[in-house]
């Protein structure tokens, strides 16, 4: 049997320490980004209004919101 290493989570086997800190490095990492806007849908709908050619003032209404 291998030691029990004391972790944030309990007592686990070392492999399953390192499986939850990549998974915990993984999640910070996406809702980092999600913050960021990174996964932000709105703007890349509003890039693709301005490249089809709608008029001047829907674009200027899809920026002020």
């Amino acid at each position: 049997m291998s030691v029990m290493v004391h972790s944030k989570y309990g007592y686990e086997p070392p492999e399953w320490v390192q499986a939850d800190s990549r998974l915990d490095k993984w999640y910070k990492d996406k809702r980092r980004a999600k913050q960021h806007g990174a996964f932000s849908l709105g703007k890349n709908r509003e890039v693709q209004h301005e490249q089809i050619g709608n008029s001047s003032a829907k674009t200027q209404f899809n920026r002020q919101t």
